[in-house]
């Protein structure tokens, strides 16, 4: 394994795309059941709770995809500090 790919890491569950999507996942499963148990006297014509649950689902689980598929890489400790060998021109002036 080279140093390379030791130091590279997912953000995991710190990834924003995840908390995105796991929260309108939720409420669009929470919408849909409400859609399914609500009274036709409290739902009337309109279906409301219906598509704004199906799209709300369908975001999230798109977001949720999006992060899976394509995950942030976070560098690891060390990857951006530059060493002694790289710096040029002697001791630093005053």
């Amino acid at each position: 394994m080279s140093q390379e790919t030791r130091q590279k890491k997912t953000a995991g569950a710190f990834d924003i795309r995840n908390v995105i999507g796991s929260l309108l996942t939720v409420y669009g499963v929470v919408l849909l059941i409400v859609f399914a148990f609500a009274g036709n006297d409290a739902r009337g014509d309109k279906d409301d709770n219906l598509w704004a649950g199906l799209v709300m689902l369908v975001v999230g689980l798109i977001f949720l995809a999006w992060a899976r598929l394509r995950p942030i890489v976070v560098a690891g400790p060390g990857a951006g500090k530059t060493t002694s060998s790289s710096v040029t021109g002697g001791s630093p002036k005053v």
